[in-house]
């Protein structure tokens, strides 16, 4: 695998964190060097959330500048359209069409801007979409929307499955684990 830099984004609560761990544990169970940097907006009251992830033969910083990222691993799309100036003009952008109302929004002094996913697909041709909110409900949990994601993630990475699922395992609480697993070769196969 070539160096790679990914930018997980999302809002509070939605598990980027989570996610950022899991992923550079399988980089560097591959014997990557790995560098992660975290930014927190006001997440716990679904502000941005933000995970910088680079992986590689060397890494010498966390931190992904604008036109940088291979990939952008979006939970949700209007952090997708802010975040989007950070890829390559030939990175991969994977949604998740999610739309969660910032603080703006829900006290009505903005609106929800429309269109996204077809202005970031215009602009992106590489922009893979996934309702992993709709995935999560069918496991009747939508909190592994996040574990979804991954396994879209892993798939589109080629990465064997099994460095995930043991990273997962390691993560994650064991009462959770098979909900996660299921969340997982969801997002995998999807």
């Amino acid at each position: 695998m070539k160096d790679i830099s990914i930018l997980i984004v999302g809002v509070g609560g939605q598990g980027t964190l989570l996610t950022s761990r899991i992923l550079g544990s399988v980089a560097m169970e591959l014997g990557y060097d790995v560098k992660m940097s975290e930014l927190h907006g006001m997440a716990q009251r679904g502000g941005s959330v933000v995970t910088y992830v680079k992986m590689g033969e060397k890494v010498y910083s966390p931190i992904i500048e604008e036109q940088e990222a291979d990939i952008i691993l979006a939970f949700e799309e209007l952090e997708a359209l802010r975040w989007n100036k950070f890829l390559k003009k030939d990175g991969m952008m994977v949604v998740n069409t999610q739309q969660i109302d910032p603080m703006p929004v829900i006290i009505r002094k903005a609106e929800y801007p429309e269109n996204i996913t077809e202005k970031l697909s215009g602009a992106y041709p590489q922009t893979v979409l996934i309702n992993a909110l709709e995935i999560a409900k069918s496991l009747g949990n939508v909190k592994v929307v996040n574990v979804i994601m991954l396994g879209k993630i892993a798939k589109i990475l080629d990465i064997e499955e099994e460095l995930f699922l043991k990273a997962i395992e390691a993560s994650v609480p064991p009462k959770l684990l098979e909900l996660n697993k299921q969340a997982f070769a969801a997002g995998y196969n999807s």
